[in-house]
C-alpha cells in the first residue's frame, strides 16, 4: 500500500486526506442518527400521556426538549398548545426545518468529497502522465515496459479518487435516505400529538355550546 501511495506522487496527498476525512464524517453520522438517539422509543407514547393528563409544566417541556430531535419537536408543540391548529402546525413545520439541517450536518461535506474525490484522481493521473512525457522528450521512449509501468502509476491516482468517491456517495445517499425515514416518523408523532391535544377541546366544545343555547323551559301558570 505504502508503495502504491509513493508511487502516485503528491496528488496522492489530498485523495488520502480525503479519505480520512470522509472515514471520520461516516463514523460520527452513523453514531448521531442512531434511532434510538433521533427517536427515543415510547417518547411519543409518554408525551401524549403527559397532553392527556394536562401535566405539562414547563420544566418537563424543557427537559423533554433536550431528549432527542422528536423531544424537540414535540415540545415546540406544546409550547404553543393553546393555539389553533394551524399555527401548531407551523411551529412544527419550522422546527422541523431546523431539526433536518441540524440532522444534515456534513452530508454536504461528504457530498462534496464524492465529486471531487474522481477529479482529484483525474488530476493526478494527468500530472502523472505529463511527467512521463516530459522525460520521454528528454531521453528517448526507452524500454516499452518501463513506459508501461510509468502508465500505470500514473493511474493509480483514478483508482484512488474512485476508491474515495464510490463509498463516500453511497454513504451520503444512505444518511440522507435514513434522515427522510426519520422525518416521516417524527412528523406521524407530531400529528398524533396534535390529536391528543385537540381531544379536550373538541370534549369541551359541545358542552359549552349547549351551556349557551339550552335555556330553562319556563312553566305556565
Amino acid at each position: 500500500m505504502l508503495e502504491l501511495v509513493k508511487a502516485g506522487g503528491w496528488p496522492m496527498i489530498p485523495l488520502l486526506l480525503l479519505t480520512v476525512v470522509a472515514l471520520g464524517i461516516i463514523l460520527e453520522r452513523f453514531w448521531t442518527l442512531r434511532r434510538k438517539t433521533v427517536l427515543p422509543p415510547g417518547l411519543g407514547d409518554e408525551v401524549r400521556a403527559w397532553a392527556a393528563r394536562g401535566n405539562l409544566d414547563p420544566s418537563h417541556i424543557d427537559s423533554l426538549r433536550r431528549t432527542s430531535p422528536l423531544g424537540a419537536l414535540l415540545a415546540a408543540a406544546l409550547d404553543v398548545r393553546q393555539r389553533p391548529r394551524d399555527q401548531i402546525r407551523e411551529r412544527i413545520e419550522d422546527v422541523g426545518r431546523h431539526l433536518v439541517h441540524r440532522m444534515e450536518k456534513f452530508l454536504n461535506t461528504l457530498g462534496t468529497i464524492a465529486a471531487a474525490g474522481p477529479l482529484l484522481g483525474l488530476f493526478g493521473t494527468v500530472v502523472g502522465m505529463i511527467q512521463m512525457f516530459l522525460g520521454i522528450l528528454d531521453s528517448g521512449i526507452g524500454d516499452v515496459n518501463q513506459l508501461a509501468g510509468g502508465i500505470g502509476k500514473a493511474l493509480i491516482c483514478t483508482a484512488t479518487g474512485m476508491i474515495v468517491a464510490i463509498p463516500a456517495l453511497m454513504f451520503h445517499r444512505y444518511f440522507r435516505g435514513r434522515i427522510a425515514g426519520y422525518i416521516v416518523d417524527m412528523e406521524h408523532e407530531a400529528i398524533q400529538l396534535l390529536d391528543t391535544l385537540d381531544t379536550p377541546r373538541n370534549a369541551s366544545a359541545p358542552m359549552s355550546a349547549g351551556a349557551r343555547g339550552i335555556t330553562p323551559p319556563v312553566s305556565g301558570t
